[in-house]
């Protein structure tokens, strides 16, 4: 279908014709002939979208990025961003556009149309809706780009019904669960293999507990990573709408933070995607555990590790904790074992085993991972059982040798070549994030 599909061309609506009509004579009279009514259908010729959904590691990013890159020659503009980059483009841009042009402008229609002229496929990662400001603008967006010809193709942890469920005023959202049934094809990629987790010889990125060793590994991959001969170590400041972050320490591409200087403050998904655009690597030092007491910190620290992961950048952390306690702690663990075995969902122990055992296989099984979660009553929901399960399964792939080594120009791996075509890589992630 997309191989013959001509795309229309993307009308742009004025200012005017996206204020509501004046219902008065006078109003009428100042306001002028009534404006040319703006197309609301979808284009019958419109190719289906496709939605596809699964649980972490069942491909479904690899296969986008494959559709991404193998679209016919006739689709001569797409785009492929994250979804949460891209809902947050859209905020600022409609609050751009109601700072311009005041409150009674349907902004939506304008900002789709501005969508639409960059890509006639849109391709999302990691679509979800938790936020009831996205919830109630979904609908009328995604439908106005499908007025103007535009594609959708998706990713999603979820099936549609299942999207922002338990949400507040979730009957509005409906329409839109509706919409995305009706206009894409739903796909179900669930495997029972997490594909990320096949084993890899480890890296050596991830230290604790807290010694002296810690400040020497991150010492030692702060000078691989980072440039010290040609730029030296140094205080950075990177600017997100016109706030800065400070960066304690940066040389070539690679920034070094404490923990409680990076994600210990009010910093957000804005401030680590311009941090991303700016280096592509992060040390990261002082890493606590965090029990459910620090639940906000642990939310923090995992749309930092999206947003690293998102970007194609390379992590080294030192930590109190073993990684497989980040974010559950051995008690809370022995809790949840005990809970989920009266409960039938977790495997009784066997001899000799103990709490750190299950929790390394956390990190190996996504199965027992999400299990295990379930079985916790610290966790205030699937949106974030979910969040926490990923995270897990995405640092153990930031830990292996391949991840590491990718972009690096080693002989082995491809040299030169390998290295320009990660940079094209990560050149394209900073252009869909924008």
């Amino acid at each position: 279908m997309l191989a013959e599909y001509n795309p229309p061309k993307v009308v742009h609506p004025s200012i005017r014709s996206l204020r509501p009509q004046s219902k008065s004579w006078i109003g009428s009279f100042f306001q002028g002939k009534p404006t040319k009514k703006l197309a609301t259908q979808i284009p019958p010729n419109l190719p289906k979208g496709l939605y596809m959904y699964g649980d972490v590691g069942s491909g479904k990013t690899m296969l986008m990025d494959m559709f991404y890159d193998t679209l016919p020659p006739n689709i001569t503009s797409k785009t492929r961003i994250h979804f949460h980059n891209f809902m947050q483009d859209v905020h600022h841009q409609l609050h751009v556009m109601k700072m311009e042009h005041g409150d009674d402008l349907d902004a939506i229609l304008y900002v789709a149309a501005d969508i639409a002229e960059k890509g006639s496929v849109l391709c999302f990662d990691e679509f979800q809706c938790t936020d009831v400001a996205d919830a109630m603008i979904l609908r009328r967006l995604l439908e106005a780009l499908m007025t103007h010809g535009v594609v959708l193709v998706t990713t999603s942890n979820r099936h549609p019904d299942d999207l922002y469920k338990n949400g507040i005023q979730r009957q509005s959202f409906i329409p839109c669960i509706n919409l995305l049934k009706t206009r894409l094809r739903v796909l179900n990629l669930d495997s029972h293999t997490d594909y990320r987790k096949i084993p890899r010889p480890p890296s050596g990125v991830y230290h604790h507990p807290l010694d002296k060793a810690a400040v020497s590994h991150a010492e030692k991959w702060f000078r691989f990573l980072g440039d010290p001969e040609n730029d030296p170590p140094h205080k950075a400041v990177q600017t997100v709408w016109g706030r800065d972050i400070e960066v304690p320490k940066a040389s070539g591409q690679a920034a070094w933070f404490k923990f409680d200087e990076l994600i210990g403050r009010a910093t957000g998904a804005a401030d680590y995607l311009e941090l991303m655009r700016s280096y592509h690597a992060f040390i990261v030092t002082d890493v606590p555990g965090m029990s459910y007491r620090e639940r906000d910190l642990a939310r923090r620290f995992i749309t930092f590790i999206d947003a690293v992961y998102e970007s194609r950048a390379k992590l080294v952390l030192t930590s109190s904790v073993p990684l497989y306690q980040l974010f559950m702690s051995p008690d809370e663990v022995h809790d949840a074992l005990d809970s989920g075995r009266a409960k039938g969902d977790v495997a009784l122990p066997t001899d000799g085993e103990d709490v750190d055992d299950v929790m390394r296989m956390m990190m190996d099984d996504l199965g027992l991972n999400m299990q295990m979660l379930k079985s916790s009553s610290i966790f205030s929901g699937d949106e974030e059982r979910f969040a926490f399960s990923r995270a897990l399964s995405r640092l153990s792939e930031m830990g292996s040798r391949e991840w590491v080594e990718q972009g690096l120009g080693l002989e082995h791996r491809g040299g030169r070549g390998e290295k320009e075509g990660w940079e094209r890589v990560r050149s394209r992630w900073r252009e869909d994030s924008l």
